[in-house]
């Protein structure tokens, strides 16, 4: 049994964010936007917006997320929509990630939702 020193903190939600908006930046995600939802939403602390030119470019974007988190055995709850590849959200409990296909992120416009939450810059520190 390990000692409460030996064992492992969670990651702050804030760090897992900027993670995966790193990830997905490496990949050439269009038009990342990472929105602190605390103040507005019950069940995420940050949501990440981000768009790629083709459905492939989404999925890329998906599979680069989920191998950034993955060494810190950080697993989805859950991801819908990658095998069309047009909206995919990825459900990492207090980080919530959609990553679409540029005309769809238009006609959704989910930042016109959430314009409340604050933009978090991905420069920032943990």
């Amino acid at each position: 049994m390990l000692s409460k020193k030996q064992k492992k903190l969670p990651m702050a939600s804030k760090e897992k964010a900027l993670i995966c908006a790193r990830a997905a930046l490496d990949k050439k995600a269009e038009d990342l936007q990472i929105l602190d939802v605390r103040t507005v939403s019950s069940f995420s602390d940050y949501f990440i917006i981000c768009s790629g030119h083709s459905t492939r470019h989404v999925q890329g974007i998906v599979q680069a997320i989920e191998e950034s988190l993955r060494p810190q055995k950080i697993y989805p709850k859950g991801i819908e929509g990658l095998g069309t590849g047009q909206w995919v959200l990825m459900d990492y409990n207090d980080v919530v990630i959609h990553v679409f296909y540029a005309p769809i992120r238009e006609f959704y416009d989910l930042e016109s939702l959430w314009s409340e939450a604050k933009i978090v810059e991905v420069g920032e520190a943990k």
